[in-house]
């Protein structure tokens, strides 16, 4: 499936299309509320989320991510482009920016949303039963009481919690049984997709690799089709099997996981990487890039390509003539997109490789 600015029909395999999403925010200043310029939080985004993988979108914070994943699932009216969603694979895909209030309503039966904290997630006045069963309850699931409980029963026991404890509230739990809790009640309706915007951020590490594992788990049980945001390289490696980064806005490159930490082909991928942290003892040493300059103000862009004041790549070109995302990979990797004039000439794999110096 490659991209063309948006362009093409939905992949066969894709269960959501986002072609040419555009979110801008305006900026008013003054007695009258005039507006004086807009923030460009995303600015034509197009990609394919095919069905059963995990798409992970990465990249600094204010990059625009959390913005995109919110106007997939239409917690935020796009400004402009169309988000297409395949519910069944008889029909035709629906594009959600557009559907009425009930069309909606019903799609998002099929996506979901795990959210970044989970102490300010769940209602604190509410137990497991009813924020679990809430869902179930409004979409007419559960018929009784007990069938409300059972379905309750069976959530919690999916995500390794004592259904006995469906009576007991959110502050009797750790962070990472909360964020449990919230896996439980964006699967209650048992969706196509599910929208993790930062799930893990906020947990301690040894708890973060429980919840990947469960997500990993509940994945292969039961079909589930992800997008994963995140700014933890590290868990998006283990998470993700493909990448768009995204800066100021923009998906600079996107790819298969292992090509794309191997193979990047955009200098904003290339410091990412760089910065990572490596665990392992026995590698040699990795010398990190350390970016000039402050992130683009998305109110305020530069001329050209965003990234141009940061690159140490830049020529004149890139101050002057915006980048297409399109393949600058080797053939082999036809999917392997990159929005950079000079990514095919440039030798970025080498800082995903080892270095052969020793440490300054």
């Amino acid at each position: 499936m490659t991209l063309a600015n948006g362009a093409r029909a939905m992949g066969a395999r894709a269960i959501i299309s986002v072609r040419n999403l555009v979110k801008h925010f305006p900026v008013e200043t003054g007695f009258l509320r005039r507006e004086t310029g807009r923030i460009k939080a995303v600015d034509d985004v197009s990609f394919d989320l095919e069905e059963g993988e995990t798409l992970a979108l990465v990249g600094e914070s204010g990059c625009g991510k959390t913005t995109a994943s919110h106007c997939i699932i239409q917690a935020q009216a796009p400004t402009s482009g169309q988000v297409l969603f395949r519910m069944d694979a008889t029909q035709p895909p629906v594009d959600l920016a557009q559907i009425d209030k009930q069309a909606l309503q019903a799609a998002r039966r099929n996506i979901r949303m795990i959210y970044q904290d989970p102490y300010s997630s769940l209602n604190p006045r509410m137990n497991l039963l009813q924020i679990i069963g809430e869902p179930l309850v409004i979409n007419g699931m559960a018929r009784s009481r007990a069938e409300l409980q059972a379905r309750v029963a069976e959530l919690l026991s999916m995500v390794h919690l004592d259904p006995s404890a469906m009576n007991r509230y959110p502050h009797a739990f750790s962070g990472g049984q909360r964020q449990r809790i919230a896996i439980a009640r964006a699967l209650s309706l048992s969706p196509k997709v599910v929208l993790a915007d930062e799930a893990v951020s906020a947990l301690d590490v040894s708890v973060q690799a429980q919840i990947l594992n469960l997500l990993k788990e509940l994945q292969t049980q039961l079909g589930l089709t992800y997008l994963f945001v995140a700014h933890n390289l590290a868990v998006v490696k283990y998470e993700a099997d493909r990448v768009a980064v995204m800066y100021a806005g923009k998906i600079v490159e996107i790819g298969e996981t292992e090509a794309v930490y191997t193979r990047p082909q955009h200098p904003y991928t290339e410091a990412l990487i760089s910065a990572a942290p490596n665990p392992d003892p026995d590698t040699k040493y990795r010398p990190r890039i350390v970016l000039s300059g402050e992130v683009a103000d998305t109110g305020n862009l530069p001329g050209g390509c965003a990234f141009h004041p940061r690159c140490r790549y830049a020529q004149e070109r890139c101050r002057d003539e915006l980048p297409a995302l399109s393949p600058r990979a080797r053939a082999d990797e036809p999917e392997h997109l990159s929005a950079c004039h000079f990514a095919a000439e440039l030798d970025l794999a080498g800082i995903a490789r080892v270095a052969e110096s020793d440490p300054p």
